[in-house]
């Protein structure tokens, strides 16, 4: 079995100014209760039928509420081709280093 590459909360930024697309894979009330400004959603049970959305070229970084979601995420994305990272600690890492999120109602959390 292939590792897949994963990174920690501390290396985002890098990646993110890198220009790494940030893919949540949470479901639909995840995030609409919290998630990253800069971050796009297809949920885990939808990747599948909706993997065409993302650019074939473009290196993604997966995140989830916790890191296990999206390392079989990250994991399907690579068997399809795809540059894929995954997030350690998903959410509740990026929550924990204050980083900002935004909600579709309210203050916004990591549920």
């Amino acid at each position: 079995m292939t590792q897949i590459p994963e990174i920690t909360i501390d290396d985002v930024d890098g990646l993110l100014a890198e220009g790494y697309l940030l893919l949540d894979v949470r479901e639909d009330d995840e995030w609409a209760a919290g998630h990253a400004e800069v971050a796009i959603s297809i949920p885990l049970s939808e990747l599948v039928e909706r993997r065409d959305e993302l650019d074939t070229s473009a290196q993604i970084l997966v995140t989830c509420k916790a890191g296990g979601r999206s390392l079989k995420a990250t994991e399907a994305l690579r068997s399809w081709g795809y540059d894929a990272t995954n997030l350690a600690g998903g959410m509740l890492a990026w929550a924990g280093a204050d980083r900002p999120m935004i909600a579709t109602e309210g203050d916004a959390y990591v549920l």
